[in-house]
């Protein structure tokens, strides 16, 4: 099978025959063998009796259905698990994703040997409230990625080759790092194609502004597991050395300070008068903590079974 796409959606009845349609006949003029995967994450509209009468008149659609709204990186990574096609394609099911784009996707991953390709919509129909926002969103993801070349990560359409989707895992909100994700797992051949941006036609946005937000806190996370996941002590246990020992180093300044004016007659108040005493003492305190967090998550990270899980790519 030449490609799969995915279709995560919630609360889209009215749009989903015409993508539907617009799909098959993109995929019927190229000649593609193809499936399409509806992802139904817990609409509460008809969405999934839309679905079902699709899969009905025609044997390549295949759906999938939430019991309840769990969001679009479960959604994804359902989808992911059931493609079957040489390349994948995800699209949102708003209309808002061209299907003409699928044969341009589709063969910079064949021809051209990328291992994703990320859609950009460089002319979008969004208002501001939500394009600010976006391009701050998108240089803090290439500047902490080192994806230099994408400028929109969050695009919905993408084109994947099936080992990619079959080697990471989608999970939380993570679905707006899926190149970074795929960066980590080894696949570094990453692109991107200006792509159409088209007006939303029916309903109105699922997401509200506080996914950037959300956002921002999954990219530090992310970050962070990267490049601590498996060895969290070098991160805890370096800081917490170093608050530990400047804080030891004053405390012994202090006492210093301290007996060398009881030695000259000097007077002074006394130590647990000065308020760098306490300082001294919470920064060993904390240091402490941050070194025991990290020897806790080393033990953690030793103890996964996670922790031997490499990416082979070919063995002889």
């Amino acid at each position: 099978m030449d490609i799969s796409v995915v279709i995560p959606l919630y609360n889209e009845e009215e749009s989903l025959p015409e993508l539907h349609a617009w799909i098959e006949r993109v995929m019927n003029a190229n000649g593609f063998t193809y499936e399409i995967i509806f992802v139904n994450d817990g609409s509460t509209d008809r969405s999934w009796e839309v679905i079902e009468e699709l899969c009905r008149k025609s044997p390549y659609v295949h759906g999938i259905k939430f019991r309840r709204n769990y969001g679009k990186s479960p959604a994804l990574y359902c989808g992911f698990e059931q493609a079957q096609g040489d390349v994948v394609i995800t699209m949102d099911a708003d209309l808002q994703d061209s299907p003409d784009e699928i044969p341009g996707l589709y063969h910079m991953i064949k021809d051209e040997g990328y291992d994703l390709v990320s859609g950009y919509k460089q002319k979008r129909y969004d208002p501001l409230s939500k394009t600010i926002p976006t391009k701050l969103f998108n240089a803090t993801a290439r500047k902490i990625s080192g994806i230099t070349n994408l400028h929109d990560f969050n695009c919905g359409l993408k084109a994947y080759r099936k080992a990619v989707v079959k080697n990471i895992e989608v999970y939380g909100e993570m679905h707006r790092y899926i190149p970074f994700l795929a960066k980590n797992a080894g696949f570094c051949k990453i692109g991107e194609k200006v792509v159409q941006h088209q007006a939303r036609k029916y309903g109105s946005s699922k997401f509200g502004l506080n996914r950037f937000f959300n956002g921002y806190l999954d990219l530090i996370t992310l970050w962070f597991l990267s490049g601590f996941g498996r060895k969290p002590m070098h991160v805890f246990g370096f800081l917490g050395s170093i608050m530990f020992i400047i804080g030891l180093i004053s405390a012994f300044l202090i006492g210093v300070d301290k007996l060398y004016a009881l030695a000259n007659g000097i007077p002074q108040r006394l130590v647990t008068d000065s308020p760098y005493f306490y300082i001294s003492l919470t920064m060993m305190i904390i240091g402490t903590q941050l070194f025991l967090t990290g020897f806790v998550g080393d033990l953690v990270s030793r103890t996964s079974n996670g922790r031997n899980d490499y990416q082979i790519e070919e063995k002889l």
